[in-house]
């Protein structure tokens, strides 16, 4: 039995009572978990099983070639995120994203710092920080754009021309990239609404080139009509 801390990511209901949870820890990484009887009626602590939210788990190791095991789990600390519509969104959004870039990543202390700094963001009604949150795991993960004095994000080489190469990286959202590339503190760059789409659509087209297998989260409509 061992205790892990770890931000929830995902969970699916198996048979009539448990689950099987998603995480990424503080220090294993990305792990999933079989969880018993979370479903009962006399259980409680469903209300626990939020997207993000921090948990300090009680695990057993896994047998053969099953899953470890949780036995107990609590809540790291306390937050009202869930409570606005917008962050609530955001949090699906961002816990979406994660679940599928980080089900190969092993123990990363800087991700899942980088994690709690956006939450915290977020709690704080930073209502750009998913977008500047993208930015900070590009860095984080050694493939971001590297800074020259083009005015063009080119987002397969993942630098900057003089010449445009792709429709979705104009002047403007490629200026945005090298403000907060260049930034002492990221999540202090601003983003007009007018150009949130734009630069979220152009974050996810340089994933797609510089993140093995990555796919567009299915809840990136939902999140578009809300900060439309």
């Amino acid at each position: 039995m061992n205790s892990q801390n770890g931000f929830l990511l995902s969970f699916i209901k198996y048979g009539e009572n448990d689950a099987v949870l998603h995480c990424f820890t503080e220090e294993e990484g990305f792990q999933s978990y079989f969880l018993k009887g979370i479903y009962s009626k006399k259980n409680k602590k469903k209300a626990l099983l939020q997207p993000l939210n921090e948990l300090c788990f009680s695990v057993s190791a896994a047998r053969g070639n099953g899953i470890a095991s949780v036995s107990k789990f609590e809540l790291v600390k306390n937050n009202d995120m869930y409570t606005d519509i917008k962050t609530n969104t955001v949090i699906f959004f961002i816990s979406d994203f994660l679940n599928q870039i980080l089900k190969y990543e092993n123990k990363n202390l800087s991700i899942y710092s980088g994690i709690d700094r956006f939450i915290s963001e977020l709690t704080n009604k930073n209502y750009q920080a998913h977008l500047l949150f993208l930015v900070a795991v590009l860095k984080i993960q050694g493939v971001a754009p590297l800074l020259a004095d083009g005015h063009f994000l080119d987002p397969e080489t993942g630098t900057f021309s003089p010449y445009p190469s792709h429709q979705l990286f104009s002047e403007e959202v490629s200026m945005l990239w090298k403000q907060a590339l260049s930034s002492d503190n990221l999540y202090a760059t601003k983003i007009h609404s007018r150009l949130r789409k734009d630069f979220l659509d152009s974050l996810l087209v340089y994933y797609h080139y510089h993140i093995t297998d990555f796919k567009t989260p299915a809840s990136l409509e939902i999140i578009q009509q809300i900060f439309d």
